[in-house]
This record gives C-alpha cells, structure tokens and sequence, in this order.
C-alpha cells in the first residue's frame, strides 16, 4: 500500500474558481492554470450547476458577495448534498473582517483568503487542501474496502456455519427413519412459531429478531444425537421395548454432549450452539414433567426446547414414514391442542393454532415426495445389511 506523503496530490487536480468579476477570474486562472486544470464560473448558478455534473471539481476557490446566489448561499448548497459535501471550498474575498471569516468557516469552508491576494499564499493554501482532500478520500476507500471485506467474511463465516450444521443434521438423518426435509421443515415451524411469540409478555424479553435467527440456524441439529443410537434400536419400525426406550432416549444427552465437544475443540463460545446444545437436550422434555431426560417442567424448560418440541412433534405426526402413512394435518393439531399444558407450554400451542395454515404450508412446500421416500427405504435397508 502506498505511502499517502508519497502521493503528487495536485497531479490533474481540478479547480472551480466561482467570482463574479472577470477580472478575478483572469488572475486565478492565469495563477492556477500551469499547475492545475482551473474551470470558471461568473455567478453561484453556474457553478452549482458545474458541481452537479458528473464531473466534480477537486476544490473550489469560491468568493462571497456576488449577485444572485452569494457565496455562502452556494456552500450551503455544497454542504447539504451528500455528493458534493467532501469537496473543500475556500473562500477568496474581500471582505476582511474576523466576523466574516469565522461565519465562513463555520460554514464548512477549508480555508479563508483575503483580496487582495498573495499568490504564493493561495498556492501553499490550494496545496494543503487539496493534499488534505487527498489523504480524506483514501482513508475513505480504504475504510469502504475494510467494511465490504468484513461483511464478505461475515457472509462466508456464516456460510460455512449453516454448511457445517447442515452437513451433521444431514449425518444424522442418515442413520433415521426422517428425511432431510424434516430438518427444513422443523426449521420453518420453529422460526414460525418464534415470530408469532415475539410480542407474547412471557417471551418477548427472549424472542430478540437475533435470537431467533439463531433459533432458525440450531434447530437442525435437534436429533444429532440419534448418530450414536445402535441400528438394531434407531430402525426398529414399531415400538420399542422398555430396554429400547431407555437407550432411545439417551439420543439427547449424546446430541449436546457432541455439539459441547465440538465447541470446546474450536476454543470459543458460539451463541447458536448454546441454542442447539437446549434444543439437543431438552426438546423430549413436556410441560408437565413427565418427559426426559431430566423431567424438568414448565418454565424450567428452555423456551427453545418449547418450541422444537411442538415443531418436532407436529412433523412426527403429519410425515410419511418408510413405515407409515402422514396423519391428516387437522388430526395432528387436534392432537397436539389436546396435550395443551401436559406435552406442550400452553401458549405456545395457543400460537401453533393461531399458525397452523402456515404449518399446513410449511409441510406443502418441503414435503417429502415418493422418490424421497424410496431413497430413504434404500438407505435403511443399506445400514440394517452392513455389520454393526
């Protein structure tokens, strides 16, 4: 990167000398023109109407007291147009009085310079500002460069994060009965439910626009735990035995343990894992108590394991199976508005009603079609043929 003191600022530097006396406008140009390329205009119309062109002056040497538009009706012009506001203007006039050039500068003028005039002083003086402008406009690109790299890795980081989610959910989906659609659609359903509570008193100190976001990108990771189930237990179409369950259920526990190894072998806290470790374990809890893996109950589960728990269940209800047929939308939701205050935090499933055209969409747009289903059937039947 180049050095700014290194730079030839003046090099093809355009300057607008604004005077109405032509006089004036004879003696800037024939002192400006060997240096710089110097443009002219007798009133502040036609130089504001120079500044508005594509072309931009580099500076203006602007006088105060012309007919029509003063000079300090021009710079305010100057200094209200996001456009031509970086541009430096110093005045170059008569008027001589410490009042008048403390008026200019408050204006937003560079500098100040007295008629009649020194030409060296109004050389060094265009110099500076112009080398000030110079510096001011690569710190700006400089600053504008930084901020597109940061966004674009921001964008790539979060890329990567939602690919690696993705990817372990999809691991997992594998080895279960579900299809990768499942894991779209319970995203949808959690996200759904999150943006309908967001005002509710006894979650909008929770349901940040942020959280869920984080929300959305965790929940495919509810059933990571499910990798380390044996075959002979995780494929078994109908129900399991007492021995089964208990070993079942440890599909929680396996879930955050992986997703709490993960993080601490990248060496930082992540908040969406935070999201995903609840979600892993407590999205089997129910509202009263009687779930697992802990038994908690009501408001001790976390309000996202709350939410996984209706959005999972409803899927569970409503999908076809390599092992069953998807039960009528209408039937799950009975079901589930029956386990109100049981299964489900009451609320939440006073939400899910209020939602379940947008569920019944959800589930229409990531349904899972025959040929998903036969892959799934050939991917089962793959896993149950190879040694455990």
């Amino acid at each position: 990167m180049s050095d700014t003191n290194s730079l030839d600022f003046s090099e093809q530097a355009t300057i607008l000398v604004v005077d109405d006396t032509p006089d004036n406008l004879t003696v800037m140009s024939e002192l400006l023109k060997e240096i710089y390329k110097v443009k002219l205009a007798n009133n502040g119309e036609k130089a504001l109407k120079y500044v508005q062109g594509d072309t931009k002056p580099d500076l203006i040497l602007l006088d105060i007291m012309m007919p029509g538009l003063s000079g300090y009706d021009v710079i305010k012009e100057l200094k209200a147009n996001p456009a031509t506001r970086a541009i430096p203007v110093i005045f170059l006039t008569a008027m001589s009085a410490a009042e008048d050039e403390k008026k200019g500068l408050e204006m937003g003028a560079a500098d100040y310079i007295t008629k009649p005039i020194s030409p060296p002083i109004v050389l060094a003086r265009v110099k500076t500002q112009l080398e000030n402008k110079a510096a001011a406009d690569f710190l700006r690109d400089q600053n504008s460069y930084l901020e597109t790299e940061v966004t674009k890795r921001t964008r790539e980081l979060a890329a990567i994060q939602d690919v690696t989610i993705l990817a372990m959910a999809s691991l997992a989906e594998t080895r279960d009965s579900d299809t990768g659609n499942h894991i779209r659609r319970t995203q949808f359903y959690v996200k759904a439910l999150a943006e309908k509570l967001q005002t509710h008193p006894r979650f909008r100190f929770f349901l940040s626009r942020q959280t869920i976001d984080m929300l959305f990108k965790s929940a495919p990771l509810h059933d990571i735990g499910k990798v380390g189930i044996p075959d002979r237990i995780l494929l078994t179409p109908g129900r399991f035995t007492p021995e089964e369950f208990e070993i079942m259920k440890t599909h929680t526990k396996l879930g955050r343990d992986a997703i709490k190894r993960a993080e601490e072998q990248l060496g930082l806290k992540v908040d969406f894992l935070n999201f995903a470790k609840e979600i892993a374990y407590f999205h089997q809890e129910k509202w009263d108590g009687n779930g697992y893996p802990t038994g908690i109950s009501g408001d001790e589960i976390p309000i996202s394991a709350r939410l996984m728990a209706v959005a999972d269940v409803y899927d569970a209800l409503i999908s076809r199976r390599v092992y069953k047929e998807g039960m009528p939308h209408e039937k799950a939701v009975q079901i589930i508005v029956e386990s109100k205050g049981t299964h489900f935090d009451p609320d939440i499933v006073d939400a899910f009603v209020e939602l379940q055209n947008e569920f019944r969409a959800i589930a229409a747009r990531f349904a899972d079609s025959d040929a998903d289903i036969a892959e799934k059937a050939r991917q089962l039947a793959t896993i149950k043929g190879s040694p455990n």
